[in-house]
């Protein structure tokens, strides 16, 4: 589970942020909240946000190497003043009840700092510490040290120690290792919604554990996008890459059964708001199954304000999210900072807001720091403007006038 995500010069967050998931509000005993919403206007930079932990995840699973450049860092640009080099990224999470503490700061050429914390029974463990060019390897790990000997003649400046040592396999770090390549997915909307990108996911998710049809088919059926079934049709091989090559795998061709004809549509005919739905399930059923951190950019779009709001209810229930799964997303839909069907969606300390200051930097802030009272109409008052991160907008008809 993520307690805290921390940024620093990256993109639009020109001074450090930090998303804290941990629940702020009296009798909550659970250790995090489930679910943390992100609004703000047009541009704010909510999903810069999200981009800093894909950024960060990309970086630790080694999958960010480039030609020109060590990291494709992207700090801020946007100010007056000069463009600093070094950005910073930080997360707390807890795997197996042990909470850690990893982070880096880092130019686009090479890892200036980095570091590892356990805190086994609420004490400091130093996991390993890294300075440019030195280590320091904690007591607790003495066992691996020797691999950290191998790792401090290969690791190279521009590469992070914690990326390395899957090859090695040192124990007292593959826990957190191990969460960014399996307990952490960024969904991203660009591209991720065409008929063919929707086909391959389900279809790969369906390769690795078929028994979940019926689930997909009774979640589309909840949806009410008139779906009644699918079925998965093995197409041509894929072209291999080389000549001589043995190709992967098949394409596999995803149709839904519509309708008491169950005709049977390939997705291209289907709407943007039912592959968007599809798109999101697979993902949303490994997050419940395993506990993961599920991360979604616009998790509205195309999606009916209804529909949105059962999903977040999905992490919201203990029963239907028995492993403590957290939803973490943006969204322009304000319904959902109200009550649908009679219940609350959202909680008070689920809300955070994204708003930029004249030099367009952004401020990430909650909306417990305005002390809401809990029967308070927080849609109607963000609205309004009594939390910031709306748009200033102009006259639109003067600026649509004819001269």
């Amino acid at each position: 589970m993520l307690r805290s995500f921390r940024l620093g010069n990256h993109r639009s967050f020109r001074d450090e942020q930090e998303l804290l998931l941990m629940p702020a509000l009296p009798g909550d005993e659970r250790p995090v909240v489930p679910v943390a919403a992100i609004y703000g206007a047009n541009a704010s930079g909510k999903s810069n946000l999200l981009d800093g932990l894909a950024f960060m995840q990309m970086l630790v699973l080694g999958r960010s190497m480039s030609p020109a450049a060590a990291f494709e860092v992207c700090p801020y640009k946007l100010g007056a003043g000069p463009i600093q080099e070094q950005s910073v990224f930080v997360v707390e999470i807890v795997v197996d009840d042990v909470p850690y503490t990893y982070g880096f700061t880092l130019t686009e050429r090479a890892v200036v700092d980095e570091w590892l914390y356990a805190y086994p029974a609420k004490r400091k463990r130093i996991l390993f510490e890294r300075s440019d060019a030195e280590f320091k390897v904690g007591g607790t790990v003495v066992d691996s040290k020797a691999k950290f000997e191998v790792l401090e003649e290969l690791i190279r400046p521009d590469r992070l120690l914690l990326s390395a040592c899957d090859n090695l396999s040192i124990g007292p770090l593959m826990p957190v290792y191990q969460w960014f390549a399996r307990g952490l997915t960024v969904r991203r909307l660009r591209g991720q919604t065409s008929p063919s990108f929707v086909g391959d996911r389900v279809g790969r998710y369906l390769s690795r554990r078929p028994e979940q049809v019926s689930r997909l088919v009774s979640l589309l059926g909840a949806a009410d996008v008139g779906v009644v079934d699918l079925v998965v049709e093995d197409g041509r091989e894929l072209t291999a890459d080389r000549p001589g090559e043995t190709p992967l795998r098949r394409e596999q061709k995803l149709k839904l059964l519509h309708g008491t004809g169950r005709e049977a549509f390939p997705l291209g005919d289907e709407s943007s708001g039912t592959l968007n739905w599809l798109a999101l399930l697979p993902q949303v059923l490994d997050a419940v199954d395993y506990g993961k951190v599920l991360v979604v950019d616009e998790i509205d779009a195309s999606l009916h304000p209804l529909l949105t709001a059962q999903l977040v209810g999905i992490f919201q229930n203990r029963e239907t999210n028995p492993n403590e799964a957290q939803l973490i997303f943006t969204t322009h839909d304000t319904s959902l900072l109200g009550t649908m069907l009679g219940d609350q969606v959202l909680e008070r300390d689920q809300i955070w807001f994204v708003e930029k200051d004249s030099e367009g930097a952004s401020r990430l802030y909650p909306l417990t720091d305005f002390k809401p009272r809990k029967d308070q109409n927080t849609e109607r008052r963000y609205l309004s403007g009594s939390y910031g991160a709306v748009p200033v907008l102009g006259d639109f008809v003067a600026a649509v006038g004819r001269e």
